[in-house]
């Protein structure tokens, strides 16, 4: 997701921007706050802030006051960069709340505590909801940028992801070529299992943006949910040309192959993504299919020499 979210923030310039003095009472945060957020690295020392930047605040104060220190903070955004290839910035571009003293996040899904690599349950109660569904207006909506971000924050609530679909549309009527909003449609609507509109969204994404590897990995789950196991193949291993760390794209294409009966091109597969996840929740699983295709081609060697 990097390159749609720089795009994003480019094309916000400089305009609709909220002074640090108006972004301190909007939000209800100190000076000393900011400073230590600043100073920690969690957001970039500035005099203005766009919707997005606010959005991001929103989401540090909100973990702070449930006591999630400042370094557990950083270190679990650095974690789920690693497991999500492209992603820049995971409290813009997944849901977030708190598990304890740790952060965790909604993203294609699935709730994921990324330092442990654990799937975790998220009750959304009011302990522990960091940023509400429904993103409070700041003023009337004007740009493509806030719209994505409505986006994001109501498609976290099953109860307004009608809202989130009509705030992405939005923001594709203003900018066409937003990649980032194609593809959260088509996750929307990919959960609704409506593959038909999902594909048509996934498939956009890529046209505007051919370089984005998360496009054609979501493009592949909906071709392999469909059945169009060789197609699903292709939009796996071009999302892997793009990005060759991309966990999950290795994960997806060593079952695909697997499905095709073919396992031992399933088998470099199993290996790339036990290299990048040692520990996670699938990588047993991975460590299983390695040792069972090795045991099967050791006992097809066996009978041979028989």
């Amino acid at each position: 997701m990097g390159r749609k979210l720089d795009n994003i923030l480019e094309h916000e310039g400089t305009v609709n921007r909220y002074p640090r003095a108006d972004a301190l009472r909007i939000l209800r945060i100190t000076t000393r706050q900011l400073l230590g957020w600043e100073k920690a690295g969690l957001v970039e020392p500035s005099e203005t802030y766009s919707f997005f930047e606010l959005l991001q605040l929103k989401k540090l104060r909100d973990l702070r006051a449930n006591k999630v220190r400042s370094a557990v903070i950083r270190q679990s955004l650095e974690a789920m960069q690693r497991q999500v290839s492209g992603m820049v910035n995971p409290l813009l571009e997944a849901g977030t709340f708190s598990t304890g003293t740790r952060v965790a996040f909604r993203h294609r899904g699935k709730s994921v505590e990324p330092m442990s690599g654990q799937f975790v349950m998220d009750f959304a109660s009011k302990n522990n909801q960091v940023i509400s569904a429904k993103v409070r207006h700041f003023r009337t909506l004007e740009n493509a940028a806030e719209w994505f971000a409505k986006g994001i924050g109501l498609e976290e609530d099953p109860a307004t992801q009608l809202e989130a679909i009509e705030a992405y549309q939005k923001a594709i009527e203003l900018e066409p070529h937003h990649a980032a909003a194609h593809i959260n449609l088509g996750t929307l609507f990919y959960n609704r299992q409506d593959y038909v509109q999902a594909e048509a969204f996934y498939r956009k994404a890529v046209d505007v943006d051919p370089r984005y590897a998360l496009a054609y990995f979501d493009l592949g789950n909906v071709l392999d949910e469909t059945g169009r196991l060789p197609d699903a193949v292709r939009a796996y291993k071009t999302a892997i040309g793009l990005a060759p760390t991309y966990a999950d794209a290795h994960y997806n294409l060593a079952l695909a192959y697997e499905k095709m009966r073919q396992p031992r091109k399933a088998l470099p597969h199993w290996r790339a993504y036990v290299k990048l996840d040692r520990s996670g929740p699938w990588a047993v699983h991975a460590k299983n299919q390695i040792r069972r295709i090795l045991d099967d081609d050791t006992l097809r060697l066996v009978k041979r020499v028989r």
